[in-house]
């Protein structure tokens, strides 16, 4: 990766109605011309921290080295909740102090965090309400034009965590929740990650807690979301008939409940929190 074209992905819950996005944009340009920039999603639901912080677990890892990450969904924005910059594993996260960062830092090796207090690498006017616009974008695109992260401020300690999504071994198989839904009504479980062994085997390792592992037979398997139950785990959306309900792995590894051509959503009601139960019929 050429070391003139760094790379800042933008993660909001601005949408695209407003302006919010593009004076970001304006901003990172203006103090990082060459920057390329990328929009990982600004649907984010309005102050929705857990889902920014699962968006951003599912789409780090895709990136290279060098990226930074400017996630701003900050329902304390104006409040004594801090800002920060955060470098790890070849990233840079900048973010509020919220615990929007916490899934995707849990993966990574012990970081490097800083508080955005140097106000030379601020906007100099900063409002109470925009920080994205005033503190966050002009730190993202410093780190991306080359500054040092400690020149942005005093390292700090005791982020805000987020609790790691439920996924809890039992006698019978493996307790879940659900996580989200995506704009196709999928509903997607924390039951994961999920990894296809053969045709017929999946093993299963918690996402958060390595030590969970269980072999799961897929045909044999059965999971429980409200009052529905269906009967094993399909490799794709059409493994059923147009408008069938399934369970499949999705692509980052969690399990989903489908709806070949059709919305689960809308079929089953779920909501984030509803537990999801997994039996499986062989362990280890």
């Amino acid at each position: 990766m050429s070391t003139d074209a760094p790379i800042v992905a933008l993660l909001t819950d601005f949408g695209l109605d407003d302006t919010y996005v593009g004076v970001m944009k304006g901003v990172i340009f203006g103090l990082c011309p060459h920057a390329r920039i990328v929009d990982l999603t600004h649907n984010i639901s309005p102050q929705n921290i857990r889902q920014a912080a699962l968006a951003l677990l599912d789409s780090y890892a895709f990136f290279p080295e060098r990226t930074v990450f400017l996630v701003v969904v900050d329902p304390g924005v104006g409040s004594e909740r801090r800002a920060l910059a955060v470098q790890t594993g070849g990233y840079c996260f900048v973010a509020p102090d919220n615990g929007v960062l916490s899934y995707a830092l849990a993966q990574l090796p012990a970081a490097q965090s800083v508080e955005l207090a140097n106000t030379d690498f601020q906007l100099p006017f900063r409002s109470c309400t925009f920080h994205g616009r005033d503190v966050f974008a002009p730190a993202a695109a410093h780190l991306a034009a080359g500054a040092a992260m400690t020149d942005l401020g005093e390292p700090v300690s005791d982020l805000v965590r987020l609790p790691p999504p439920l996924l809890v071994r039992s006698a019978d198989g493996i307790s879940g929740e659900v996580l989200y839904s995506d704009r196709f009504g999928n509903i997607i479980t924390s039951i994961g990650t999920l990894t296809w062994e053969s045709d017929s085997s999946l093993s299963l390792t918690g996402r958060f807690d390595s030590s969970l592992t269980l072999r799961v037979d897929a045909e044999g398997a059965a999971i429980t979301i409200r009052n529905h139950t269906l009967r094993g785990i399909r490799p794709t959306y059409s493994a059923a008939h147009p408008g069938d309900i399934l369970a499949l792995v999705g692509s980052s590894g969690w399990l989903e409940i489908a709806v070949n051509q059709g919305s689960a959503v809308q079929k089953l009601g779920a909501l984030p929190g509803m537990q999801v139960h997994l039996m499986q019929n062989e362990s280890q």
